[in-house]
């Protein structure tokens, strides 16, 4: 398992990122396209897990008026379970921590639990993202 980080010049990458978000976030949990693809593809640092040379999962950051964002986590249903949402998340929090800044996600209802593992905190009341609920969840250090 490696993980690679691409842009949109690395057009082959890219389109593999693109057709998992595609096929978890649009045909699997019914987000409109046009709410997955956003104003902010250009910007974000974008990630693509191989497998046996063969794209499994994908995830980007971008830089916010608050703090770092990490987003769009999306493993194909056949890798799941295998230790690629952790190996995402940690991968993203070793790049962006030295940064120094706030690091925060929204988190679907149902994976709350799953980032508090790596210290993420639930702030805030839930709220609706592309018709599906969402905690907003900060990182914290384990000293904080």
């Amino acid at each position: 398992m490696e993980i690679l980080r691409i842009s949109s010049v690395d057009t082959t990458y890219h389109q593999i990122s693109r057709e998992i978000r595609y096929r978890v976030f649009v045909g699997e949990q019914l987000v409109p396209e046009e709410l997955e693809y956003d104003e902010f593809e250009e910007e974000c640092h974008h990630y693509l897990v191989l497998i046996n040379n063969v794209g499994a999962a994908t995830c980007r950051w971008r830089k916010t008026g608050i703090g770092i964002k990490l987003e769009r986590f999306a493993v194909l249903a056949e890798h799941r379970s295998k230790g690629l949402g952790a190996f995402m998340v940690r991968h993203l929090l070793e790049e962006v921590l030295p940064f120094k800044q706030t690091v925060y996600l929204h988190a679907q209802e149902k994976v709350v639990d799953f980032y508090a593992k790596f210290g993420f905190r639930a702030k805030g009341n839930r709220f609706e993202e592309a018709g599906i609920m969402h905690y907003l969840m900060e990182y914290h250090h384990e000293t904080d």
